[in-house]
């Protein structure tokens, strides 16, 4: 049984004010900075088997990516398809506020100048489904996002509207998830 692991980039400044980040291009904190050294040191420690790391083109991706890589010695390269939802009018703007918590629930929204999430879905579950046909062979850490965190979550699991708006990883977190037979 194929599987790989996803991991969210470290933290922004935006994650700090409780803003969406998205498509914008946001550098990392210098507790992002040390949370990607630490979760490099973590993959090596505990031996996690990695063949190579995938990561949003987006630079707080990247930069995880590349302190990861660093650490561990693990191969990088960007994949095109991790960067993050745009949400377009609702970049900058409170994570938190009640237009867009209404509006994250409504999957063919542009957000005036955004993406929908399901062509978002597409592009993700596209990648998961290419990644599958290498998984007996090789094993890759995905570097995104959060929003790339919660498609991936349903990519595996069924879930409400509510859960999959909902639902979120912490900055670094590691996940490993598996394909089934």
């Amino acid at each position: 049984m194929g599987h790989f692991y996803f991991t969210r980039h470290g933290q922004t400044v935006w994650n700090v004010e409780n803003k969406i980040c998205g498509a914008t291009d946001i550098e990392l904190t210098e507790l992002g900075h040390e949370q990607a050294m630490e979760l490099g040191r973590k993959i090596k420690e505990e031996g996690v088997k990695i063949d190579e790391i995938l990561y949003s083109s987006l630079v707080r991706a990247k930069e995880t990516a590349r302190h990861i890589s660093e650490v561990t010695g693990i191969p990088m390269r960007e994949e095109m398809r991790l960067k993050e939802q745009n949400f377009g009018k609702y970049e900058s703007t409170p994570r938190n506020g009640e237009e867009f918590k209404k509006a994250k629930q409504n999957f063919i929204n542009h957000f005036e100048g955004g993406e929908t999430m399901l062509h978002l879905c597409q592009r993700i579950y596209n990648l998961l489904d290419d990644i599958r046909k290498e998984a007996d062979d090789k094993v890759y850490l995905l570097v995104a996002h959060n929003g790339i965190s919660r498609v991936i979550q349903s990519y595996f699991y069924d879930m409400t509207n509510e859960e999959f708006a909902a639902f979120g990883i912490k900055n670094c977190e590691l996940r490993k998830y598996e394909f089934p037979e």
